[in-house]
């Protein structure tokens, strides 16, 4: 069953006043949504109670996959594909190794976190955007309340709460899903 998404949006002037709205806001018992900036704002991640990111973890796994990849690729072509003895040296010279072992765990590892970060914000190229506010891009700050993730304080309260934060404009949001 298809249902409607509603949101209040809260739009801000300032990125001072919108870090001092965010902690104000949770503190009363709102859930955020999510907040839109058009450019990043020092502190709100931590003000919004997001944790580290694990894609850290991801790309070294998917550098140590390359790794893996390009010492046994070239293990098993100089060793048993195609044996050659290059200036003297033996069939698995491993200081050899190094370039394309370098450059195979830095490939692997960029295309991997380009792929882990594209799934987990689920980014898709068919994927048909949320836009709640386009001044976001612009000159605006607006924090997007999810008012079913809210049930437990009424739309008007809601509002009250945004304006009382220091909100130049509280306005409506509904999305077809």
């Amino acid at each position: 069953m298809e249902r409607d998404k509603h949101f209040i949006l809260g739009v801000f002037d300032d990125e001072d006043v919108l870090l001092h709205a965010v902690k104000d806001v949770r503190s009363s018992g709102v859930k955020i949504h999510e907040v839109y900036s058009p450019y990043p704002v020092h502190g709100l991640d931590e003000e919004l109670g997001y944790r580290r990111s694990r894609l850290p973890i991801a790309a070294f796994l998917f550098g140590m996959l390359g790794t893996c990849l390009a010492l046994t690729m070239q293990f098993y072509m100089m060793k048993f594909d195609w044996p050659m003895i290059i200036g003297g040296k033996d069939y698995a010279a491993f200081p050899d190794f190094i370039p394309v072992t370098f450059e195979m765990t830095v490939l692997l590892a960029s295309f991997g976190m380009v792929g882990v970060f594209m799934v987990t914000s689920n980014l898709k190229p068919w994927a048909n955007p949320r836009i709640f506010d386009v001044r976001s891009t612009d000159d605006k700050h607006i924090m997007a309340i999810d008012i079913a993730n809210n049930s437990a304080m009424d739309e008007a309260r809601i509002k009250e709460v945004l304006k009382a934060s220091g909100a130049t404009e509280v306005n409506n949001k509904s999305f077809d899903e």
